[in-house]
């Protein structure tokens, strides 16, 4: 068991308990992927700690549910899918079920995850915020770091041709930089907003 995967262990424990390792066991498995270079438990690792240093100053009203959110957030994650956010609440919603969530928590959950295919920058749902600020929260680390997850992702879009990637890409980073806001929380636009626009802006001259 990797570090990234223990802490994840331990949130997961934090949630559910120990009765419901299965669950874990299987949400891990996915993130072991041979076509994941980014989208691994250490990425998820992540969301969950800046989800969890969020909460509290954002209102969060149900902590353990935004993190089962972020943990299954991409639990489904094929890049040659247009639907990994809504097939990844859906078995948070089949898993979480099983456990004996109530159908409003799961209800949540699966609205969380959802938001994090557009991670808009305005809502009015501090959990929402949260989950898709902690998402984004790679835009706004520094530059080497920036740097690695760019050269992940572009590993799992290996199928991708260099022209195709870089128009795509491009639009993708563009959008980003487009929004008055990349970041939906106070403290993530305090902490990342600046970083976050160099680091885009940056790798839009170097898809040039």
């Amino acid at each position: 068991m990797t570090a990234p995967e223990a802490e994840l262990r331990r949130v997961w424990h934090r949630i559910a308990g120990r009765r419901a390792e299965a669950v874990l066991d299987g949400v891990l498995a996915r993130h072991r992927e041979p076509h994941r270079r980014y989208h691994t438990a250490t990425h998820v690792m992540w969301v969950c700690r800046h989800v969890d240093r969020l909460a509290s100053a954002h209102l969060v009203a149900d902590l353990d549910a935004l993190l089962a959110a972020a943990l299954f957030h991409d639990a489904v994650y094929d890049p040659t899918s247009a639907t990994n956010e809504a097939d990844s609440a859906a078995l948070a919603d089949a898993r979480l079920a099983e456990l004996g969530w109530s159908g409003d928590r799961r209800s949540d959950v699966r609205r969380w995850i959802l938001a994090t295919a557009d991670h808009a920058a305005h809502t009015d749902d501090p959990a929402t915020a949260v989950l898709c600020d902690a998402d984004l929260a790679i835009l706004g680390a520094p530059a080497n770091e920036y740097l690695a997850y760019v050269t992940g992702v572009r590993a799992e879009y290996a199928h991708v041709a260099d022209d195709a990637w870089r128009t795509g890409r491009t639009r993708v980073v563009g959008h980003f930089l487009g929004r008055s806001n990349i970041y939906a929380t106070s403290t993530m636009r305090d902490e990342r907003e600046h970083r976050a626009r160099a680091n885009l802006t940056a790798e839009v001259a170097s898809l040039r």
